[in-house]
């Protein structure tokens, strides 16, 4: 694609590549690139119109905080407010197994039972006996 643009963007060698061209298929090639630049104006219109309107909705709103006497400090405050779990915590660890080679195994008790826990229930022990 960059040769096309290459040829397209420089006088000369675009001139040398639509020569075979008749007078119609040039006309029908600068008609469809009114079009293409018509459409692409429209949408960069849209999309000033779009950021001018962004940007009226944040002066309104800094407006509003200036009446309430409010800054960006108070807002970053809030940041503890948010709902949902933080990313990165782990779940606390509810149960710990002692196998016989002394290893521990820790389980929060969410999802699946691990193996040796599903072995030591097995053999009459209870869930509760492993609860820290």
């Amino acid at each position: 694609m960059s040769d096309f643009l290459e040829i397209f963007t420089h006088g000369r060698r675009l001139q040398g590549a639509v020569k075979e061209l008749s007078v119609d298929e040039l006309e029908s090639v600068a008609q469809k690139l009114d079009n293409i630049i018509a459409k692409r104006k429209e949408r960069e219109i849209e999309l000033q119109k779009r950021e001018q309107e962004k940007q009226a909705k944040i002066d309104a709103i800094r407006e509003q905080m200036e009446a309430a006497g409010l800054g960006l400090d108070d807002l970053q405050g809030l940041e503890g407010l948010k709902k949902g779990k933080a990313s990165g915590q782990k779940r606390p660890v509810k149960y710990i197994l002692k196998d016989d080679q002394g290893k521990e195994h820790p389980w929060t008790g969410i999802g699946r039972m691990p193996k040796v826990y599903s072995h030591a229930l097995a053999e009459g022990k209870q869930l509760s006996d492993f609860k820290i």
